[in-house]
C-alpha cells in the first residue's frame, strides 16, 4: 500500500472524520478541506478552495473572535499550535459557535507551508448552555421574592412584612404550618436587612437535647461535661453581626428560654462552664408551627419570653389558603426538576394541574415539590398525568364518565356544554366566562385543556 493507493485511502479516513477539517496555505488561501467542513460551513469544495480563509468570517464584528485569528508562522514555538473556540459564518450567513484547533505545517527543513485547521460543531452545546441560563433567569422572575414564589394578596402581605422586618433589629417569629417555607422567610429578611454581609447561622432547637442545646447555642469552655475537651463557640459567637435563625422555638426547654431571654434583654452570653460574660450582637429570627399562646396558657412556654420574641409576627399562609399560586409553584419546580433529570417531559396535564388545585396540601410546599419529584420518577414521556402522582393525591382525583353514545346527555357532556355556552356568552374572553360560571379563570383553562377547547373556533365548531 504505497503512493496513490496509500493517498486515496487518506483522502477517505479525513472524509470520515466528523470534524471539519481545512488546510491553508502561508497567504491564507484554502487549498483542501474534508466532507464535514462542507456540511458544517454549508460550502462546497469548489467554492472554499483558493478562498482566503477569512471568508468564514466575513462581517463578523470586530471584536468577535474569528477563524483567521492566528499567524501562520510567528516564530515562536509555543505557538505551534493554537486551539479556542470562535465564530464560523456559514454560507446561508448563520453563525455558530466551534472549537478552532489549528497548527503549522512545515516542510523536511522546517519551513512553513501552512497550517491545519480543524473546527468542532459547539452549536447543540452552547444551545444547551443558553436553555440552562434562560432557567435560571425565570426562575429569578417577577413571581420570585428572594426564592419565595407567590401572588397571591396573603404572599404580597407576606413579602411587606419581610420588607419591613428586614430594616428592623428587632426580633421576627414566623409562624406557619410545616412546609410553608418559614427558612426561606428567615433567609429573605437576612438577605434584605443590613446584616447581609454578616453570618446567617441555624439552628434547630427540636433536634439537640437541653446540654447539647446550650453549648450549641453558646458554645463551651475545657471541662464543662464529659467530653469537653477544648474550647467551643456557640452559634450565637459565630453569628455576631447577623442573624440567628432558632426553627422550631415551641420545642425549646424552659431553662434555655431563660438563658435566652437574658440575651435578649442585656446582649451578654456566657459559655458553658464559664461565668465571664461576652457581649453579642445578635438579631433573633424565630420560627414555629405551634400555638405559642395556647403553649403559655398550658404553662409550657414562659410568657416573658414569648413576648420578647414576639416583637415581629410574620404569619405564612397554608398553601391551601394560596391555591391560586399553585400554578407558578409547579411551574417553577417543573422547571428545577427538568434540569436535574434531564428528561423530557412535555409539562403538566390539565386535568393533573386540576387535581393539584383542588388538593388541600396538608405537607404545603414540601409535600407539593415530593409530589412532583415522584411524578419524574413515574413519568417517563409526555405530559404528567394525575396517575404519576402519588397514591395519597391521586386516588382523590374524580374517574369522568366517558361521552355518552347514547342521545341523552350525561355529566361530562353536560359540564362541557356549559363551558362551551359561558365561552359563547363571554365571546371567548376565559375571565369573564369564568365569574359566568362562579369558578376560577385556573378551571375555566382547565376545563378547556380537558375537553380540547383550544381556541374560539373550536367552541363554534363544537355546536
Amino acid at each position: 500500500m504505497i503512493g496513490r493507493e496509500l493517498d486515496g485511502y487518506w483522502k477517505t479516513v479525513v472524509n470520515t472524520i466528523r470534524d471539519g477539517i481545512m488546510i491553508i496555505n502561508t497567504s491564507g488561501a484554502i487549498v483542501s478541506v474534508n466532507k464535514a467542513f462542507e456540511q458544517i460551513t454549508g460550502y462546497s469544495r469548489e467554492e472554499l478552495i483558493g478562498e482566503h480563509c477569512s471568508i468564514l468570517d466575513n462581517d463578523l464584528d470586530d471584536n468577535a473572535p474569528k477563524y483567521s485569528d492566528f499567524q501562520t508562522d510567528s516564530g515562536d514555538p509555543q505557538h505551534e499550535s493554537d486551539q479556542h473556540q470562535c465564530l464560523v459564518k456559514r454560507k446561508d450567513g448563520s453563525r455558530i459557535h466551534t472549537l478552532k484547533t489549528t497548527a503549522i505545517l512545515r516542510d523536511g527543513d522546517g519551513n512553513a507551508l501552512g497550517r491545519v485547521g480543524t473546527i468542532t460543531d459547539l452549536t447543540e452545546i452552547v444551545e444547551k448552555d443558553n436553555q440552562l441560563e434562560a432557567y435560571r433567569r425565570q426562575l429569578q422572575a417577577q413571581n420570585d421574592f428572594h426564592g419565595i414564589v407567590g401572588t397571591s394578596p396573603a404572599m404580597q402581605q407576606v413579602f411587606d412584612l419581610i420588607e419591613n422586618a428586614a430594616y428592623s433589629d428587632a426580633p421576627v417569629i414566623i409562624y406557619g404550618e410545616s412546609g410553608t417555607g418559614k427558612e426561606l422567610v428567615s433567609r429573605a429578611i437576612h438577605e434584605i436587612g443590613a446584616r447581609k454581609d454578616k453570618p446567617f447561622v441555624k439552628v434547630n432547637c427540636a433536634s439537640l437535647t437541653e446540654s447539647l442545646l446550650e453549648s450549641e447555642l453558646f458554645g463551651h469552655v475545657r471541662g464543662a461535661y464529659t467530653g469537653a475537651y477544648k474550647d467551643r463557640i456557640g452559634r450565637f459567637e459565630k453569628a455576631t453581626g447577623g442573624d440567628l435563625f432558632l426553627d422550631e422555638i415551641g420545642d425549646l426547654p424552659m431553662s434555655t428560654q431563660i438563658k435566652l431571654l437574658r440575651v435578649l434583654e442585656e446582649k451578654v452570653i456566657e459559655r458553658v462552664g464559664s461565668s465571664t460574660p461576652i457581649n453579642t450582637d445578635v438579631r433573633i429570627i424565630s420560627a414555629t408551627n405551634q400555638n405559642l399562646p395556647k403553649l403559655v396558657e398550658q404553662g409550657r412556654f414562659r410568657n416573658d419570653f414569648y413576648f420578647r420574641i414576639n416583637v415581629i409576627p410574620i404569619f405564612l399562609p397554608p398553601l391551601r389558603e394560596r391555591s391560586q399560586d399553585i400554578p407558578l409553584l409547579v411551574e417553577s419546580f417543573f422547571r428545577i426538576l427538568s434540569v436535574k433529570s434531564s428528561k423530557t417531559i412535555d409539562g403538566i396535564h390539565g386535568d393533573t394541574m386540576e387535581l393539584m388545585m383542588n388538593y388541600r396540601w396538608p405537607g404545603n410546599i414540601r409535600e407539593l415539590r415530593a409530589a412532583l419529584e415522584y411524578a419524574f420518577v413515574t413519568c417517563h414521556s409526555g405530559p404528567i398525568h394525575p396517575s404519576h402522582l402519588p397514591e395519597t393525591i391521586s386516588r382523590k382525583h374524580p374517574r369522568l364518565p366517558p361521552p355518552s353514545k347514547k342521545g341523552g346527555f350525561n355529566l361530562y357532556e353536560i359540564e362541557r356544554q356549559e363551558l362551551i355556552d359561558a365561552l359563547e356568552r363571554a365571546k371567548g374572553n376565559q375571565s369573564r366566562a369564568a365569574k359566568l360560571l362562579g369558578v376560577s379563570r385556573v378551571t375555566v383553562w382547565n376545563r378547556m385543556k380537558r375537553f380540547n377547547l383550544k381556541a374560539k373556533k373550536d367552541i363554534v365548531t363544537s355546536r
